[in-house]
């Protein structure tokens, strides 16, 4: 049966933060996903900034990085050189004249350089959950609805993230929300006999290589061969790349959050994504278009 898409059935899409440049596109790509049901959907999305709230109340939230950054764990010393490498780094990651394949090698740099000075401060394991219990860091609004939504209907969610994912997990955990259909991918730290840090495990995940070039096999991506319809989530355009693995997509739409807007980021946002939301600290217009999908009751 044909479905065609009014604003009355994803009303979510009439928020003044929704931006698209194709709107007709869009339509069709959600009538698609409609039709494929629940049983065809998989999604994947970034973590920090996405799925977790950029700001509240006119502050700045934490990365999974900055709640180590800022906590107990890292002296002043490590504190202040951690600070310096985002001063220096993220201005060229955002910078729009320079190309990913240059800023590439610039990501590598600073996340090593942030690497090496973490392991130096031996941080131990057991006291990350109390550091991010006492962070500022928090899921969007409507995560609970998102989480609980998917792993009730059995759609696997795939979270790909250049954050770490110790804390990540944690943040989940705290919030009830690492649930059986969540697996992750992200930078995982390696701790010794003692449980202190002394590195990061496997290939290292940053902003500009989240593709299928950074996943130790396809195991995952092949399990769900049949889920070719897919919902993808970021807030950078290094997002674009985290399907790349799924052999065979029928229809995918991507959601960009753009949280961080710099001259020219609107235009790049939304010839790269299918809907961007700007200033929008919510999920509700994911949760709109999968209680569309049927995914949510």
């Amino acid at each position: 049966m044909q479905v065609t898409l009014s604003a009355d059935m994803v009303p979510e899409l009439l928020k003044e933060s929704v931006h698209m440049k194709n709107p007709g596109h869009v339509k069709e790509i959600i009538a698609s996903l409609h039709r494929g049901r629940k049983e065809k959907l998989q999604v994947i999305s970034d973590f920090d900034m996405t799925l977790s709230r950029f700001k509240c109340n006119g502050r700045r939230c934490p990365t999974s990085y900055n709640i180590i950054d800022n906590s107990h764990l890292v002296s002043d010393a490590c504190r202040h050189q951690l600070h310096e490498l985002f001063n220096t780094y993220y201005p060229l990651e955002k910078d729009p004249k320079r190309t990913i394949e240059e800023k590439f090698p610039l990501m590598v740099e600073w996340w090593t350089k942030a690497h090496d000075y973490l392991v130096q401060q031996k941080i131990p394991k057991q006291q990350i959950a109390q550091a991010v219990k006492e962070s500022s860091a928090m899921l969007r609004d409507g995560y609970d609805s998102f989480f609980d939504g998917l792993c009730s209907n059995k759609i696997p969610l795939f979270i790909f993230s250049a954050g770490i994912g110790d804390v990540l997990e944690e943040i989940l955990r705290q919030a009830g929300v690492f649930l059986p259909n969540v697996t992750v991918v992200s930078n995982y730290m390696d701790f010794d006999e003692k449980g202190l840090l002394m590195g990061f495990k496997g290939e290292l995940i940053h902003t500009f290589n989240k593709n299928s070039s950074v996943l130790a096999d396809m195991k995952y991506f092949k399990q769900q061969s049949d889920r070719t319809n897919i919902l993808l989530l970021g807030d950078t355009l290094g997002d674009l790349t985290m399907a790349d693995g799924v052999p065979t997509v029928d229809n995918i739409l991507k959601i960009g959050f753009l949280n961080d807007k710099e001259e020219g980021d609107t235009e790049a946002y939304l010839e790269a994504y299918d809907i961007v939301l700007e200033d929008d600290d919510t999920l509700d217009v994911v949760n709109g278009i999968l209680h569309f999908v049927n995914v949510m009751n």
